[in-house]
């Protein structure tokens, strides 16, 4: 797995051995950045993300790769965490993140209680974890977190919906690649 464009384009992104994570694959993730910056590669820069659970921390890598000023990366996974901290090791990165490890929504929370606001928060919670999406898509919605032109993208199995709306969020646009589906929502 490697980082697709931007400054690190091409480094590689170590992930856990086993099926522990399940990273967002390199296509999904040219797709995405390519919906966010629609030929406008500079539309990131100094961009705040939020990656929760983030696993190999490739999304936000990616971001920081393309110019993103801060990437908060929300791991519950201590190996994972790890894997994250020696991935941006490698990236000879000594700023612009923070790894927070805890479980997605307390991490919200304290990112919340410390007035951080995000352009961007990518969620990608285990596909058999449906709950997961509700509980975050929903406390997003009344948050703070969200800058007023933030968005928010769910990556999702195509046999699963996390819905239209959730409180102030609403869907404006999904796109399925293989199994995964990325929806993306805004306030």
């Amino acid at each position: 797995m490697r980082i697709i464009s931007g400054q690190f384009r091409s480094r590689p992104i170590r992930a856990l051995p086993g099926a522990a994570t399940r990273p967002t694959s390199g296509r999904l993730r040219e797709t995405l950045f390519d919906v966010l910056t629609a030929g406008h590669p500079e539309a990131l820069a100094g961009s705040v993300w939020i990656d929760a659970f983030a696993g190999t921390g490739a999304v936000g890598l990616e971001a920081l790769s393309r110019g993103a000023r801060m990437v908060y990366f929300i791991e519950s996974g201590r190996r994972a965490a790890a894997m994250i901290r020696r991935n941006l090791r490698a990236l000879r990165l000594s700023a612009g993140y923070e790894i927070i490890t805890r479980e997605a929504l307390p991490g919200l929370r304290r990112l919340e209680e410390q007035g951080v606001a995000c352009d961007f928060c990518f969620l990608d919670p285990p596909y058999r974890r449906a709950e997961a999406y509700t509980q975050v898509l929903e406390f997003l919605s009344h948050s703070r977190l969200l800058s007023p032109t933030g968005i928010v993208i769910a990556e999702h199995d195509k046999h699963f919906d996390p819905g239209e709306r959730k409180g102030a969020l609403q869907r404006y646009r999904s796109l399925r690649q293989g199994d995964a589906v990325l929806s993306f929502y805004r306030g």
